[in-house]
């Protein structure tokens, strides 16, 4: 348990943060302890104290560390009591506890304050050329009217709200608005299809849906308003379901239906915001549920907001009048704290990408930073891959001197990825965070940045710590992994205070999954690699791990050796059922379209590739050459359908709703059956 430390002492711990207390805006009201003198930059301050002395402080005096950053980072309508009550085998984690505040102020109203004119949101829509600037007057005004229309309708503090939204500012808007009123919010990624929405809405009993009448991606419209009323038809915790109009195409309007922009219209651009606890529900945020029943997760207020707004500030190196570009869509959590919490918090201005990286060509992404000016670019691996498909002159003939920093989330990310993204992308000029995180940790926990200035950064490994973060690494039998050049299931020691809290209404199952496997640690459910260095490199998820022969292996590590090859931007390796060797690698495998007919020769040189930089056992028994992978809209490949090919089980696929074209499923089921009639039977190597 953490021992009781009064907010007097944080004023007085708060010296360490006036080292690297936060950007230009100071916070005022009962939580500013330091004086106006003892301000100063982040950036600035950081640099006074090495890198490895305040992550040793972080994990030495967390009290001190967390206490001091959220007494001076945060505006509190009542300043905390006590830093924390964590105890992890039973689950229990909750922090900043007495203090009240408005995640929403911190977001908005202190920005307003001192900078109101500020761009707060580039909206990049779909159509290029074409992107809406927001200031934060502006997105408070829309927010606060937003927030008085859910109360009009009879939403109050602790009702659920279910968000089916494109990449807007009104969607933005619709997460504060329910953070001001203290409603919880779950945004539903809108690509899900009505039963898998309808589950999540069932599942958190949400009282009303804010949807669009339709959205628009890669130049088609992609429909919303029927989806949603073909979920809510099972949800009668809905009473009303809020439409707005993305595009000029008329909807039908039912019982539940109310116009939103009409409805905002008549509505006052001042609204009170609810002092929430710290460790009231913020928002739930389903998983994808690939298997069993999806799992809500559930963040609380202070520490989420805290670690969001740090994570951001510090390892992608924000300044005052960046424009930060994160690509991912808001349904997932990427798009919580990296496009809108932790970016707003700070003041950023922060872009909204609604389109597509190849829409209307594959210059889209560069495009985007040339006219916008993008300091940072933040996106996923399997983006960058399908771009590598294509001539570098897409990237070059674009003007990219303003990027500064780039980064990769998502998975681990290929060593030829990288390179493509460092040297073509950044001119080998900007550092490149491979951020490791999850839904479930709130925020970035290792990464490259932050560190020494002069501090290395190696290609495809994730690397560093965050402060306050203390990875683990265990063995077979559950004991802890001691020393370097070792490999384990990756676990963290310590709580932080973005982490999860629970699984909405199954707190039990929260425990089973996160803290039971190893108990007093959290399980991340990933596998690791600690280098002789000390650096961590992710190899994949443990169940993402086969057994060959005895021999366990990584499929994150088979793909990483095939993508070597110059012809191969992607491939995807499942393990399947093997009489003999027990498991087996499959691996599907994407070529570049001019060496299509030459197929056969590369097949045997990646089987080369994979004997050389493994070993024999992992060479893939099949390869299958596909035009594309199975992926979500936010760059995940659906490993679990891949398996159900590769299985011939295609007569139980589950559901394919979340992909971003879900005929990519029946075009590799189609080219598995051509493959198999045309090949002889051969015996399999040993």
């Amino acid at each position: 348990m953490a021992a009781r430390t009064s907010a007097v002492a944080f004023c007085r711990g708060a010296e360490l943060f006036s080292r690297i207390r936060g950007s230009s805006h100071i916070r005022t009201g009962p939580a500013r302890c330091l004086s106006s003198a003892s301000a100063g930059t982040w950036r600035s301050q950081l640099s006074r104290l090495p890198h490895q002395d305040l992550y040793e402080l972080s994990m030495r005096d967390p009290d001190r560390f967390w206490g001091s950053a959220a007494a001076d980072r945060l505006r509190w309508v009542k300043l905390f009591e006590r830093v924390r009550d964590c105890e992890l085998s039973s689950g229990t984690i909750r922090w900043f506890l007495g203090g009240k505040l408005n995640v929403s102020v911190n977001c908005l109203d202190v920005h307003v304050e001192t900078h109101p004119d500020r761009t707060a949101l580039i909206w990049e829509r779909d159509e290029p050329g074409t992107e809406v600037k927001v200031t934060y007057r502006e997105l408070l005004e829309i927010t606060c009217r937003l927030a008085n229309t859910l109360r009009s309708y009879g939403i109050y503090k602790g009702d659920r709200v279910a968000i089916y939204m494109p990449v807007s500012p009104l969607a933005v808007a619709a997460m504060l608005a329910c953070a001001r009123i203290g409603a919880v919010h779950t945004v539903v990624f809108a690509g899900f299809s009505s039963e898998a929405l309808a589950g999540r809405i069932q599942d958190a009993q949400c009282k009303a849906v804010i949807t669009c009448n339709e959205g628009v991606r890669g130049g088609r419209p992609v429909q919303l308003k029927s989806t949603v009323d073909a979920a809510v038809r099972s949800c009668p915790s809905v009473r009303c379901v809020f439409v707005s109009q993305r595009t000029e195409t008329s909807t039908v309007m039912g019982e539940l239906d109310v116009p939103l922009e009409e409805v905002m219209a008549c509505q006052s651009p001042v609204c009170a915001a609810e002092p929430m606890d710290s460790e009231d529900l913020l928002f739930l945020l389903y998983t994808s549920g690939s298997t069993g029943k999806p799992k809500g997760v559930v963040h609380t207020q202070a520490g989420y907001l805290l670690y969001a707004a740090l994570t951001h500030q510090l390892v992608f190196d924000y300044q005052d009048g960046d424009v930060f570009g994160c690509v991912a869509d808001v349904g997932w959590i990427t798009g919580h704290s990296y496009v809108v919490y932790g970016p707003l918090c700070n003041g950023a201005t922060t872009v909204l990408f609604e389109s597509t990286p190849v829409y209307p060509n594959p210059g889209r992404y560069w495009e985007t930073v040339q006219r916008l000016r993008i300091t940072q670019f933040y996106g996923a691996p399997t983006a960058f891959r399908l771009l590598l498909k294509y001539d570098e002159s897409w990237v070059k003939r674009y003007d990219r001197s303003s990027l500064r920093t780039l980064g990769s989330v998502g998975e681990p990310i290929n060593h030829e990825a990288w390179h493509w993204f460092h040297s073509v992308v950044g001119d080998g000029r900007c550092p490149l965070v491979d951020t490791w995180w999850q839904t479930e940790t709130g925020g970035i926990c290792i990464a490259p940045r932050p560190a020494d200035a002069d501090a290395p950064i190696l290609p495809a490994m994730a690397m560093r710590p965050f402060f306050g973060i203390q990875p683990v690494l265990m063995g077979e039998k559950g004991e802890c992994l001691s020393g370097t050049s070792v490999s384990g299931a990756l676990c963290i020691s310590q709580p932080w205070p973005g982490m999860a809290r629970s699984i909405y209404g199954d707190h039990q199952r929260f425990i089973d999954a996160y803290f039971k496997p190893y108990p007093g640690h959290y399980f991340t459910g990933d596998g690791a690699f600690r280098t002789e260095e000390g650096y961590y490199q992710i190899t994949g998820r443990m169940d993402d791990v086969i057994n060959v022969s005895g021999h366990r292996l990584g499929t994150a590590e088979i793909e990483d050796a095939l993508d070597e090859h110059p012809d191969v931007p992607e491939t995807a390796v499942v393990g399947i059922p093997h009489d003999i060797k027990g498991e087996v690698p499959f691996a599907f495998v994407v070529l570049k379209e001019e060496v299509a007919d030459a197929s056969h020769a590369i097949l045997q040189q990646l089987k080369g590739l994979v004997a050389t930089k493994i070993a024999k056992y992992a060479v893939p028994d099949d390869f299958l050459v596909v035009k594309r992978l199975p992926k979500t809209r936010s760059g995940k490949i659906m490993r679990r359908i891949l398996r159900k090919i590769a299985m011939e089980m295609t007569g139980d696929l589950g559901d394919v709703s979340t992909l971003d074209d879900p005929s990519v499923v029946k075009e590799i089921v189609e080219t598995q059956q051509q493959n198999k009639k045309q090949r002889k039977p051969e015996g399999r190597e040993n």
